[in-house]
């Protein structure tokens, strides 16, 4: 087991374990650590208050995170937030800028999509595809000079990638940090150390968020939290991507492949973990996705080269199977993280 001694979370195998108590605690006080409770929430009619409470806890993760960063032992001039797919992160920097804003502090994306090398350059995975999942898709060295010099007050020309022709543009977008500006990363990867090395550890805040559900199955087993972010990512695949959720359950595994490599390790290395599980989703989520799981399981059962893809897709249809649905998911607020994924959102993205 290690400590981050900086805000004194244990670990054990990558798993912030004071969090997770925490979290343990909280389920057991509104009644929703098994499956059990949670339908019980919504056949007494106090779904809502679920909702109410669920989010007052996202949102005291999000002022806490700030005033670590407002309070930090040197001024921060780089925060890094980082998480596994689907884990919440563009809603928590957004909430996060918001807190800091209150503070005459704002933060400045440099956004790492624009670094991608052109795909002739690209790296490919094992299947000859280009692998987008891995931090080396991206122009590290080109990162960290672009850093080290806002950091010393210079403009940089911050490149544009074209996503359609897999290219950067011949164009550049200009970037200056101002004193009361704090540069921000927002990325999968953001905890990758090569990626930010220019960067001095004391003026860097890395923020790390995971959705860590503490619900039982009706079997007594934890849901996992690579199922909530999968059910997350369906819905948001298929809005703004053009993916049927039949086709995201079938990458999932270069996804978690990616994670478990180039993510996950990394929590023990990072300044304050937020939990963006949401104790009332799964209800809602079965209310879009579950047929959809129904008609994964019927696409990869006959196929042995998509077993993972069935099991994953069994493993979750099953859960929900014995989640009462949620069809009015008007108590949840245009400002929750969940709208990030089944839209409503009075935020941007």
């Amino acid at each position: 087991m290690t400590v981050n001694k900086k805000n004194y979370v244990q670990y054990e195998k990558n798993i912030p374990m004071q969090v997770i108590a925490d979290t343990r605690d909280w389920c057991i006080e509104q009644g929703v650590d098994t499956v059990a409770g949670l339908n019980r929430r919504i056949a007494d009619g106090t779904f809502p208050e679920l909702v109410q409470a669920s989010d007052a806890r996202y949102e005291d993760f999000i002022g806490r995170a700030a005033s670590a960063i407002i309070n930090h032992e040197k001024p921060v001039r780089l925060v890094i937030i980082a998480g596994p797919s689907s884990s919440g992160k563009t809603t928590t920097t957004t909430k996060i800028s918001e807190r800091l804003q209150e503070k005459d502090l704002s933060l400045v994306p440099m956004n790492l999509d624009n670094y991608f090398f052109d795909l002739e350059m690209h790296p490919k995975d094992e299947y000859g595809d280009y692998d987008f999942e891995t931090p080396h898709a991206l122009d590290l060295p080109l990162i960290n000079r672009h850093l080290a010099d806002l950091l010393e007050g210079k403009t940089i020309a911050m490149p544009i990638y074209n996503f359609k022709t897999g290219v950067r543009e011949k164009e550049t977008v200009p970037l200056k940090i101002e004193k009361n500006q704090i540069i921000l990363i927002d990325s999968l990867h953001g905890l990758f150390e090569p990626m930010t090395e220019s960067v001095p550890h004391a003026l860097k805040f890395r923020v790390y968020i995971e959705t860590l559900s503490q619900l039982k199955d009706s079997d007594g087993e934890w849901t996992r939290w690579t199922d909530i972010r999968l059910l997350r990512r369906m819905i948001r695949d298929s809005w703004h991507r053009s993916y049927s959720p039949v086709r995201t359950i079938g990458h999932w595994h270069y996804v978690r492949k990616s994670e478990m490599k180039h993510i996950v390790p990394f929590i023990t290395e990072t300044d304050f973990v937020i939990n963006g599980a949401l104790a009332y989703e799964l209800p809602i989520h079965k209310k879009y996705l579950f047929d959809h799981l129904k008609a994964a399981r019927e696409e990869f059962a006959p196929d042995p080269g998509k077993r993972d893809a069935y099991l994953r897709a069994d493993r979750v249809y099953k859960l929900l199977d014995t989640i009462t649905t949620v069809e009015d998911d008007s108590c949840v607020p245009p400002t929750s993280l969940l709208r990030e994924f089944i839209g409503g959102s009075s935020y941007k993205y």
